[in-house]
């Protein structure tokens, strides 16, 4: 393949951080944005519950600035310092509370009932994300993000009539 068309596509493939994704939502549809949480803070490998990193709450809100032109009916996080800090700074910037969900419960009916033609902030993991959007999908599209990988924002819409669209971009 050629050189440039190679370069060309790097360029569509990964955003930067000024681009927003699937601007503008579909009126009546669902639409699910997943983040995952911010650098954490690695310095006591024993936590397992470790807040944001220097770099982590730099990034937490960047993340308001990405989300801005967004209005979020709900936002949602798994229950971990890491995740509710990241959730917090975005519902605060939006007057929003947020809601905590269960990362081993993705995508059951009362979440499909909650979430219905609304807009869905979700604050979660490396490994849970690319599930999550996969069970609303039904299929296994995406994989568990690698370790270092914090700048990925999954979009996921779902029509009123049920069809499901995704898009995934990386603003690292």
């Amino acid at each position: 393949m050629n050189p440039f068309l190679i370069l060309l596509f790097s360029f569509l493939s990964f955003g930067s951080p000024n681009d927003k994704i699937g601007q503008p939502v579909q009126e009546n549809s669902t639409t699910y944005f997943f983040i995952r949480h911010a650098e954490k803070d690695d310095s006591d490998p024993q936590n397992k519950d470790p807040k944001l990193s220097a770099v982590g709450e730099q990034r937490a809100e960047k993340w308001v600035e990405y989300f801005e032109d967004v209005q979020f009916d709900i936002i949602l996080s798994t229950n971990y310092d890491r995740t509710r800090t990241t959730a917090s700074k975005i519902a605060a910037s939006q007057g929003k509370e947020v809601e905590f969900y269960d990362p081993r419960n993705l995508n059951d009916a009362a979440f499909q009932k909650k979430t219905k033609g609304k807009t869905v902030l979700v604050v979660g993991h490396s490994n849970t994300n690319p599930a999550f959007v996969n069970k609303i999908l039904g299929e296994e599209k995406y994989q568990a993000l690698d370790e270092n990988e914090y700048g990925s924002v999954f979009m996921v819409t779902v029509s009123p009539e049920g069809e499901k669209t995704s898009e995934v971009q990386f603003i690292n």
